[in-house]
């Protein structure tokens, strides 16, 4: 009896233990099922709340990066417009001093190739042995003839363009209409109130590049043989100083008597020494060009001459000579002037003339500046010196005091130039 009470109660507890796991696994899977339902709504809340968070931060980089529309002035438009013109300068330029750079190399090439052909077709007649109104001896050297006088009027076609000198026009306009780029970027970043006198002065700069590099070549082309050398002027003739626009200014605008006298010695030195020295290697370069360009289509000339009277009883041997020598004189001369690029080192130092005077214009009109607020921070003008001339602070300032020290004992001892680039 006693066994079966504890079989029942076994039994009993046992069925009870098996109702009490399956009422915990039923609420297990009740809780799976809620949580599984409810699972797909957490989720597109998360996805949400992220979509809304990325909208926002998109949002937020672009008016970080633009300002708003609504609140561009007139001026701000015009200067967007401005900022994209000359976008579109800057691959014009870009496009266009590629093509004549190709002008160059082809031209050089076609041209030494034909005045290699003439000089040997010159040489043939000369040992042939056959008389001179052969067929094949007249065919020789009517074709000699003729290509030289092809190379004669095509040289001077291509000394009056001068293709290396127009592809280094159209380097440096892209160079400085980026830099114009980037000055009208930085403009708008700052989001200081834009006012009429930034677009005028960008309107200024544009012009001023379009005359000094122009694009067309006839009519507005570059003289490429000037009578007077000069450095390059790709900026407005009138320089304003800007004045620093929400800048605390303490001790007059970082202007100080220092200071004033240390950069009249920097634009005294840049005068005297890195102006004067690149424009005197400007007129030895033209000087090289403008005898390589007139011996070029004289030896071409000549041995078209030679060419034509070759084997004649009366021109003798000479024929053959000019005919022979003068074309490889030709060839030399011709390499020497376009593959040497003569033209774009003439206009590499004008350019670079053009830099120094630049910052000479730039320093005097903020000198001349009589209101200290009107210039630019004097601290930071300093600097900006500085550093486009290749040198420290402490390197400008001792320049200056040499300078300075050399004019007032009056001793011509050697000075250093003042830009330490090039």
């Amino acid at each position: 009896m006693a066994t079966l009470q504890a079989a029942s109660f076994c039994s009993s507890s046992s069925s009870a233990s098996f109702r009490k796991i399956k009422a915990t696994l039923h609420a297990q899977n009740l809780q799976y099922s809620s949580n599984h339902f409810s699972l797909p709504r957490l989720l597109v809340d998360e996805l949400n709340q992220r979509n809304e968070l990325q909208t926002f931060k998109s949002a937020s980089n672009q008016l970080e990066m633009k300002p708003k529309i609504e609140n561009n002035t007139k001026a701000m438009q015009k200067l967007y417009e401005i900022m994209e013109i000359v976008a579109d300068r800057v691959e014009m330029h870009k496009n266009i001093g590629i093509q004549r750079d190709n002008w160059n190399r082809l031209l050089l090439t076609s041209l030494n190739g034909m005045t290699v052909t003439a000089a040997t077709m010159a040489a043939l007649v000369a040992i042939s042995g056959v008389g001179v109104n052969a067929p094949a001896i007249l065919a020789l050297k009517l074709s000699s003839t003729l290509l030289y006088m092809a190379v004669t009027g095509i040289s001077l076609v291509m000394n009056k363009i001068q293709p290396s000198q127009l592809a280094e026009e159209q380097r440096n306009a892209t160079r400085l209409f980026k830099q114009l780029h980037e000055d009208i970027q930085i403009t708008l970043a700052l989001q200081n109130p834009i006012s009429e006198f930034d677009v005028e002065e960008a309107m200024k700069r544009v012009l001023a590049l379009d005359k000094a590099y122009p694009l067309p070549l006839l009519g507005t082309m570059l003289e490429k043989f000037p009578k007077k050398v000069e450095p390059a002027v790709w900026w407005p003739q009138v320089l304003e100083s800007k004045q620093e626009k929400g800048h605390e200014r303490v001790n007059r605008n970082g202007w100080d008597e220092k200071l004033e006298e240390e950069m009249r010695e920097i634009v005294e030195v840049l005068k005297r020494k890195d102006d004067a020295e690149y424009v005197r290697l400007s007129k030895v370069a033209l000087k090289v060009n403008k005898v390589l360009a007139l011996c070029f289509p004289l030896f071409t000339g000549l041995a078209a001459i030679g060419s034509i009277f070759q084997g004649l009883p009366f021109f003798g041997s000479w024929g053959s000579f000019l005919g022979v020598v003068f074309g490889a004189l030709a060839i030399v001369v011709n390499t020497l002037e376009h593959g040497g690029q003569v033209g774009m080192v003439f206009e590499m130092y004008r350019d670079s003339a053009g830099f120094f005077r630049l910052m000479e214009e730039t320093i005097e009109s903020n000198l001349k500046e009589g209101e200290v607020d009107r210039r630019e921070n004097g601290e930071l003008f300093e600097v900006k010196v500085a550093l486009k001339l290749g040198r420290s602070l402490s390197e400008l300032r001792d320049l200056a005091s040499t300078s300075s020290l050399s004019s007032t004992i009056g001793q011509d001892q050697k000075e250093e130039f003042g830009s330490k680039l090039f």
